[in-house]
């Protein structure tokens, strides 16, 4: 997930971070001549200057996907990075190039990491495309170097980036999804925050009536329906049954797994999703939100930026934030969250000495507790590092890490678990039962035969 992929999730523990690099490193060199002396009548010997080493010529290709305007404050953060650590390192060269999240994730760097050729520096997700790309041997291990830097413990979760003990990308900001709404909305409705399913179902009925949308979506991109489904689904089956797909202990066909898909078609034929959401980009979600025409949406915490800024308008502070509700019978934990540490940067495998050395310089300065502190305040993302210091946080993060405490456990979402191919094959199914074209057991059934497909590949 956007996420995309936030993680389990704690930020509450009070932790000082290092400073930033391994030690004290004087790329101008030093002048080592001696004091002069007055013991001898004969004039001193000169020692001449140790004459500065020139600097090498690095270059870094650095792939981002902050291109939208709702992360202009994420990208300043990355430039102003990237200014500090040319600076310190006169020679280097950072050449940055922004792209679209999702053409980055599921065509360009797919395509670059089949051919062997990926940027220097960039972005990706954790989980199941991480291993793909390990296994191919395309990623740096970076655990000696963060080993080395002294911050491999300052993380709140590497475990998405994380392959047979080693490390190889680090996590720059976490996620917990759960439904954001109108305070108002509720306020004027007499409407309290559900806390089971059937509760969900009268709040939303009553939210319908009211003529407006009870929960705004925008189907477009196949990931964003993921987002509430994955958490219908974990109610239903539980994370382990999820994890269990990928070794065939369990299937998408199983009876939990096809109430989950049941659970998800009825709030569709509620009608109380957006009508005609399957036209609507994601940015279109959040909008709802925002003008009142929808009182919830359900979605990560990274859409707290824009419900916290000079687009909220009059609703700022009158956002709230709260975990999705249990649903009874379902075998899952009922007061989980999917929560998770999934977007991150990774590094070539093809980088020379040089360039490693001015990777560690780029991560000392970006993993550090300014920049962590910065990512929470001003871009309103989670902090992928412990942070000892958390005051000035806006109220709906302090919602937000309220909820993430107060979560019984935390899960990574199913991308980050299944097999990328058979992601594809869900995004596509959760299309057909919003468009009202497909029946649960029929899109259980299409993503099995996708799932023993790429289980019998893995065992290859």
């Amino acid at each position: 997930m956007k996420k995309s992929t936030l993680l389990t999730a704690t930020l509450l523990a009070a932790f000082t971070m290092v400073a930033s690099a391994c030690g004290s490193d004087n790329n101008n060199g030093g002048n080592n001549t001696p004091a002069s002396t007055e013991a001898s009548q004969e004039p001193a010997a000169t020692t001449e200057a140790t004459p500065t080493p020139a600097a090498k010529d690095v270059t870094l290709s650095l792939r981002h996907t902050q291109i939208k305007e709702t992360s202009k404050n994420r990208l300043k953060i990355l430039e102003d990075v990237v200014k500090k650590t040319q600076d310190e390192n006169p020679g280097l060269t950072f050449k940055l190039e922004g792209i679209d999240e999702v053409v980055n994730r599921d065509q360009k760097l797919k395509a670059e990491m089949t051919a062997g050729n990926p940027p220097d520096i960039f972005e990706v997700f954790g989980g199941a495309d991480l291993n793909l790309y390990v296994k191919a041997g395309r990623m740096l291990d970076l655990t000696p170097i963060i080993e080395e830097l002294g911050i491999k413990d300052k993380f709140a979760s590497l475990d998405e980036f994380t392959v047979d003990g080693k490390v190889y990308g680090l996590p720059f900001g976490g996620y917990s999804e759960g439904i954001f709404y109108n305070k108002k909305i509720f306020s004027d409705l007499g409407l309290s925050v559900p806390t089971s399913w059937d509760q969900l179902l009268e709040t939303a009925d009553k939210i319908k009536a009211a003529g407006i949308t009870p929960l705004g979506l925008a189907a477009k991109d196949g990931w964003v329906n993921g987002m509430l489904w994955n958490t219908v689904m974990e109610r239903n089956v539980g994370i382990d049954a999820i994890n269990k797909l990928v070794t065939g202990e369990t299937k998408w066909t199983d009876e939990g797994f096809i109430k989950g898909f049941t659970d998800y078609a009825t709030l569709v034929n509620k009608d109380y999703f957006t009508k005609g959401a399957l036209g609507l980009a994601y940015a279109d979600q959040g909008a709802q939100l925002l003008s009142g025409k929808a009182a919830m949406v359900f979605t990560g915490s990274w859409d707290a930026n824009r419900f916290t800024g000079d687009e909220a308008g009059d609703l700022k502070g009158q956002i709230g934030y709260f975990n999705f509700p249990s649903i009874a019978g379902g075998a899952g934990d009922q007061t989980s969250i999917n929560a998770s540490y999934s977007n991150g940067f990774g590094f070539s495998a093809n980088l020379n000495e040089d360039q490693v050395a001015m990777v560690k310089k780029f991560i000392a300065n970006f993993y550090s507790e300014e920049i962590q502190k910065r990512t929470l305040l001003e871009d309103k993302v989670l902090p992928s590092m412990k942070l000892s210091d958390l005051s000035g946080v806006d109220p709906l993060i302090s919602d937000v890490l309220t909820v993430m405490a107060n979560a019984s456990t935390s899960w990574k979402a199913y991308d980050a678990i299944v097999q990328p191919a058979v992601g594809a094959v869900v995004n596509v199914g959760l299309q057909e039962l919003i468009g009202k074209v497909s029946k649960p057991e029929k899109v259980a059934k299409d993503i099995q035969a996708a799932q023993d497909k790429a289980n019998a590949a893995a065992a290859k």
